[in-house]
């Protein structure tokens, strides 16, 4: 789920010449940076992403970024219909946090374009 979601997205912003790269798959080091979150991939997995039924397969990626949202997948009877502005605090950060229903790209996908405010939300 968290990965699909993370191709389609990516594959969302390229098709409008928007600039997005993948950090890491299933795990991230996490620091305080300026008072942002910062992320990036253990050396062993960097620049890999996980394909069911392939395993890892290379795809381009960034060294590190900050991270500007906390997608947190449910299962679909426990997401809201509507949300209120939430947060998460991790690492001493606070990170604006979106619940959307897990396993569903076509639910998930407008919900964290609107909130990053990704075309055609802007």
């Amino acid at each position: 789920g968290k990965t699909a979601l993370a191709l389609a997205l990516i594959d969302h912003c390229r098709q409008r010449g928007s600039f997005a790269r993948l950090v890491g798959d299933d795990q991230l080091f996490v620091e305080a940076h300026a008072g942002r979150l910062l992320c990036r991939a253990p050396a062993a997995i960097e620049g890999l992403v996980e394909v069911p039924g392939l395993g890892p397969r290379p795809l381009p990626f960034e060294p590190a970024g900050l991270v500007d949202l906390h997608v947190h997948l449910v299962p679909a009877d426990e997401a809201p219909r509507f949300q209120e502005d939430a947060a998460s605090s991790i690492v001493g950060c606070l990170v604006p946090q979106v619940d959307v229903v897990e396993r569903n790209i076509p639910a998930a996908l407008p919900v964290v374009m609107a909130r990053l405010s990704i075309a055609p939300f802007l």
